[in-house]
Order: C-alpha cells, then sequence, then structure tokens
C-alpha cells in the first residue's frame, strides 16, 4: 500500500508538471519571442517530461525491487514470533503434564446424622463441606496441605469429620483414599495428612528454593477452584517478603506474592518455577469485595518454610517450635 500511494504521487507531479498548454498561456509565452523561441519552450517542456518520466519509472522500480525484501523480512519476524509462541505453549503443556499427576483434591465430608442425632458411616450421603489442594509429599503417602483446609477435621471432637484424598498415581489410574491426621501446624497454615498406598507408585513434587526467586520470573499455580480439578493458572512473582495473617491470627513471613490465579480450592496446592519444581503452597487471596473472585493479589508460603517444617510435621505430628 505504501508504495502504491508513493507512486500514485510521483505520477500526480508528473501529470502537472507536464500540463498541455492552453491558448492563452500559449499566446502570452509568444508575445514579444520569435516562433524559435517557441520551439526551443517546446523542446525544453518535452526534455522535463522525458526526465520525469524517467526518474518515475527508477523511483518506481527501486520500490517494487525493496518490496518483496521487506515482505521476506516481516514474514520472517512473523515467523519467529509465531515459534516462541509455540514454544512458550510446549513450555506450559509439557510443565502440566509433568506435575499434574502429584496435586491431589482433597474433599472435607461430614457425615450424615441420624434422627435421634448419632452419625452413621454412610459417605455415599455425606455433606461435602469444602474442597481444597495439596500435593505428595513422597512416596509413602504423605500429603502436604493448608491447616485451614482441614481445619474442621483437626478440630473434630465427635468423628462427623472426613477427608477424602482423590490422586493420580503414576500409571495415571486415578483413586481415592482417606486421608488422615499426622501433623499440624496452625501457625504456618500447614499440614500433613497420610493414605494409604497399597502398593500404588505416587508421584511427589520436585522441590525447589525460595530464598533466590526474583520478582518477575514466571511462576504456575496448579489445583482445584470451585471443585475443578487439576487447574493449571499462569502469572509472574508480583513481590517477595510478604508478611500475610495465618489462620490462628499469627503472622506468615516471607510469603510469595503472584498474580497467577488462586482461587477458593487452590489453597493447599503447589506453586511452581518455570522447570516444574515446587517453590511455594497456594494460600490466600485477596478477593475482589462482594465478588469472592481472586483480586490478583495472591500469597504461597514459601516452600524453604515448607521443607523445615513438614519432616518435624511427619516425625512428631508437631512444628520442632512446640516440642519445648
Amino acid at each position: 500500500m505504501s508504495i502504491a500511494l508513493a507512486s500514485s504521487k510521483a505520477f500526480s507531479s508528473i501529470f502537472y508538471t507536464v500540463a498541455p498548454i492552453n491558448r492563452s498561456n500559449f499566446v502570452l509565452a509568444c508575445s514579444g519571442s520569435n516562433h524559435i523561441d517557441v520551439v526551443d519552450r517546446r523542446r525544453r517542456r518535452i526534455v522535463i517530461f522525458g526526465s520525469s518520466l524517467a526518474l518515475a519509472s527508477t523511483l518506481l522500480g527501486s520500490n517494487l525491487q525493496i518490496l518483496p525484501v521487506e515482505s521476506a523480512i516481516a514474514m520472517e519476524k512473523l515467523k519467529e514470533k509465531e515459534d516462541e509462541l509455540e514454544e512458550e505453549e510446549d513450555r506450559n503443556v509439557n510443565l502440566f503434564q509433568k506435575t499434574s499427576s502429584s496435586v491431589v483434591y482433597i474433599e472435607d465430608i461430614e457425615l450424615p446424622k441420624t434422627s435421634s442425632g448419632d452419625f452413621t458411616n454412610d459417605e455415599e450421603n455425606a455433606k461435602i463441606e469444602g474442597t481444597g489442594s495439596g500435593f505428595v509429599w513422597d512416596k509413602l503417602g504423605h500429603i502436604v496441605t493448608n491447616y485451614h483446609v482441614i481445619a474442621k477435621l483437626a478440630t473434630d471432637q465427635i468423628g462427623l469429620q472426613r477427608c477424602k484424598v482423590s490422586l493420580v498415581e503414576a500409571t495415571g489410574t486415578r483413586f481415592t483414599k482417606d486421608g488422615k491426621i499426622v501433623g499440624l501446624d496452625p501457625d504456618n497454615d500447614l499440614a500433613v495428612l497420610k493414605i494409604e498406598t497399597e502398593g500404588r507408585e505416587l508421584n511427589p513434587v520436585v522441590l525447589g528454593t525460595s530464598n533466590d526467586l526474583r520478582v518477575g520470573q514466571s511462576c504456575y499455580a496448579i489445583g482445584n477452584p470451585y471443585g475443578y480439578e487439576n487447574t493449571l493458572t499462569i502469572g509472574v512473582v508480583s513481590g517477595l517478603g510478604r508478611e500475610i495473617p495465618s489462620p490462628n491470627g499469627k503472622s506468615i513471613r516471607e510469603a510469595i506474592q503472584t498474580d497467577a490465579d488462586i482461587n477458593s480450592g487452590n489453597s493447599g496446592g503447589p506453586l511452581l518455577d518455570s522447570y516444574g519444581h515446587t517453590i511455594g503452597v497456594n494460600t490466600a487471596t485477596f478477593t475482589r469485595k462482594g465478588s469472592g473472585m481472586s483480586s490478583g493479589v495472591n500469597f504461597a508460603i514459601p516452600i524453604d518454610t515448607v521443607v523445615r517444617t513438614v519432616p518435624y510435621l511427619i516425625v512428631y505430628g508437631t512444628a520442632y517450635r512446640d516440642r519445648f
């Protein structure tokens, strides 16, 4: 289009330059001059016309030569962008496929009561009190999640609460087991459950570190928002060293802030880096007032805190600081 416009302008100027001489102009040109002067002027104008036409042809020809080169460069840049997009999509797909089997779906259920007020073990008619996420810590069946995800089970005094853990074994088969509490750390909003693997091979997460994170690097959250299992959201590390409240009113320090969506049901799931390493446990979000939806300001417990805490929860059932 740019060349077409340039060509139009070139010929337009040529047409104005060699416009036909009208009778009055010819008379004025002839006043006080002889016939030879008129002929000379005609010759000069013919020469000007020929020169202008040659110049226009040269410009047009050069533009036509440049056009294929410019088009080729533009097409090459477009192809590079498409290749980059495909590479990014492939990385996202591969990361999800590699890590999603480590993420579990947790349901808190309450057993139904009889008319006399007693409860039964009729789990099929049990009431779902809430859902959350977690991840496989090891091949022995230990599951890490948030304390607030299983808080009702942790505080159950009469045996009405149950916790169901659904996950995928290494072969791709999904199964569901009862989750039993092994250890609790409400100060850091962490809990460890244990399921019976019955010989199944589990796929534990690969642990990363959080002390070398940088604001701006990519991160990925996998969980079960609103009960939709294995949902992937993508964002960046938006901030570091944040302080957020724990379920018992204390402060969780060094929290990771991210704009990767963390909604109801994502709690307890892993926050991953671009290598698929777990760098945090998704735990909280600021919601838009009255909507319950994420505002884009979301938080995860740093994995370094988790790594320091979970071994004590597995062995002693409580955090190190609470043992004395």
